[in-house]
């Protein structure tokens, strides 16, 4: 006979996020970001997650996708490599 407290930690296991599954295994490609948000926004709608939330994890991909773009524009690429590197900061100190 399951408890009162196995079948709320039941129920809320049914309300868990979408979009966590995707968050939890990393994103990576094109395709994780674009189900990570699709799931975001199901899982918004429905009240799984709190506008704070979603609005953090979009400003957070808006970020990825920037970084994205700027190694695809100021990225170098290293022999034999056809991918590119963007390299923030150098190895040197400012001493």
């Amino acid at each position: 006979m399951a408890t009162k407290k196995s079948k709320a930690l039941a129920a809320r296991d049914k309300t868990r996020p979408r979009s966590l599954e995707y968050a939890e295994r990393g994103i990576r490609t094109g395709t994780d970001f674009a189900n990570l948000m699709s799931s975001l926004m199901s899982d918004l709608i429905r009240g799984d997650v709190t506008p704070q939330v979603g609005n953090s994890v979009c400003n957070a991909g808006d970020k990825l996708l920037k970084i994205v773009s700027m190694q695809h524009r100021y990225g170098t690429t290293r022999e034999g490599d056809e991918s590119k590197i963007l390299t923030l900061s150098s190895d040197r100190s400012a001493a």
